[in-house]
């Protein structure tokens, strides 16, 4: 076998090419060192507590009768170690402390805070703590539980505020940063990429989430997620897990619906979006060959509001909607994001598929039925069961064969409706074996309910009649 030897000249060629190529190689990852100097400041640590009762003490005998670290609970729930003995003295009417933790960042220099709804949630007492270790306490503006969005206040001036960016531009691959608290360790860097764009999750048909690896724990919700320019374009808020922890998909609210969410809650307290009065579901192949459709797309319209706008607007069942003001509806769970972020009152144009043929209708759209300023629908009846409900048209009625009920057209996340398995669509009837044929009548019904047992309902769920045990809180 011959040997091939290289003169050293041409050896020491190669060793600086191979030398080069590393270094290029290197120099192609991101640093986010800088990033972090620059933005750390602006990122804010959040700590809640509420007083609760409980019928018993949640304690383990392993814990020697101590408070069941809050690690446990956001594992297993609030339930977790109820079956457990008590330690004595405890009892029924007992009252305890919770405490949780997130992330927040500033928005502006006068002390305006943005952080996750579900961080602040049902929270008696809020404290913001600072990059410089000062811990004010804060004032919750508002928060809209469709996309996640709190908006806080503390009293300070001359704040760091973090640069905003345009969460439109973000596409998949691009590197992202996080920094949060995950499991209380303030000021934690973790980094990845964008792995998906515009994901529509359940119950939360409002926002286009962005996917990405960037490693989120419980802690980091509320935090901001970063591009490579040190700009916010998201607000780290869920994670898919089976085990409690990161797993490799992690979810953001994009800043463009954050910050519209958050002007809205900063100028009235609340958030308003369009309402448009129809239920609709997926376009299969299937239905879009019977349709005249080339492509599975759209959102079809299985019923309508009779006064609705939809139904004011011309709108039929069967009409499938493919693009709201131009901007197309490629799946069905599109739709309630596009018109979510119209105003009341304001006008859209519709493209459908009607018989087989492409027409266009421009419709107003109302006020969605679980906004403040919205009336009638039942809207406060979301107080105790976290739902908001429209009464049923008389076709629907005859369809089921029911005298009364109330159709539910949102579910509160985390409410008593969401864990007794209420869905957005289900037909309640009757609730504690009394007769629900009005919003007013759910609601008068429900200040009455006892806490200490379960409650039955009746439901109608694709055509077949079902009961669901609810327990108040």
């Amino acid at each position: 076998m011959k040997r091939l030897v290289l003169p050293s000249a041409l050896w020491l060629c190669l060793m600086a090419l191979l030398t080069v190529g590393q270094s290029a190689y290197a120099y192609d990852l991101p640093d986010f060192t800088e990033l972090v100097e620059d933005a750390a400041p602006g990122v804010v640590n959040i700590s809640t507590s509420r007083t609760v009762q409980r019928s018993n003490a949640p304690s383990i005998g392993g814990f020697g009768g101590q408070e069941i670290p809050e690690i446990f609970r956001h594992f297993f729930g609030d339930s977790f170690g109820d079956s457990f003995p008590s330690p004595p003295g405890s009892g029924p009417g007992r009252s305890e402390e919770r405490q949780s933790l997130g992330s927040g960042f500033v928005i502006s220099e006068d002390g305006y805070v943005m952080t996750n709804a579900h961080v602040v949630q049902d929270a008696d007492e809020i404290l913001v703590r600072l990059n410089d270790r000062r811990e004010l306490p804060a004032e919750l503006v508002g928060s809209d539980a469709q996309t996640d969005v709190a908006l806080l206040k503390i009293e300070a001036t001359g704040l760091p505020v973090l640069n905003l960016g345009n969460s439109d531009n973000l596409k998949v691959g691009e590197w992202v940063a996080a920094i949060g608290s995950p499991f209380g360790f303030d000021h934690s860097v973790t980094a990845g990429i964008v792995s998906a764009i515009n994901r529509t999750l359940p119950r939360d048909a409002y926002v286009p989430f962005i996917q990405t690896d960037v490693a989120i724990n419980p802690g980091n919700s509320g935090g901001p997620l970063f591009n490579l320019d040190g700009e916010v374009v998201g607000i780290n808020s869920q994670i898919f897990t089976r085990s409690g922890g990161f797993m490799g998909l992690s979810f953001a609210i994009p800043i463009n619906v954050a910050m519209d969410v958050a002007d809205q809650l900063r100028e009235g307290g609340h958030v308003d979006r369009g309402w448009l009065g129809v239920m609709i579901q997926p376009v299969s192949r299937d239905l879009a060959e019977s349709f005249g459709m080339e492509n599975a797309s759209g959102a079809l319209i299985a019923d309508l509001d009779p006064e609705g706008p939809a139904a004011q607007g011309g709108l039929r069942a069967g009409d499938v909607i493919i693009s709201v003001n131009g901007d197309e509806v490629d799946r069905s769970s599109s739709l309630p994001r596009l018109i979510g972020r119209a105003a009341p009152g304001s006008e859209v144009e519709l493209t459908l598929m009607r018989d087989g043929e492409q027409v266009t209708e421009t419709v107003e759209l109302g006020h969605w039925p679980d906004s403040e300023k919205a009336e009638g629908e039942g809207s406060n009846n979301q107080v105790r069961l976290g739902i908001s409900v429209a009464e049923l048209d008389d076709t629907v009625r005859e369809r089921l064969s029911i005298d009364g009920g109330v159709e539910v057209r949102q579910v509160e996340p985390g409410s008593v409706a969401a864990q007794a398995g209420l869905q957005v669509g289900d037909v309640l009837v009757s609730i504690d074996h009394r007769g629900v044929s009005s919003a007013d009548e759910l609601l008068s019904i429900v200040e009455g309910l006892p806490s200490d047992r379960a409650i039955p309902l009746r439901i109608y769920r694709d055509g077949r009649s079902l009961f669901v045990a609810l327990r108040l809180e």
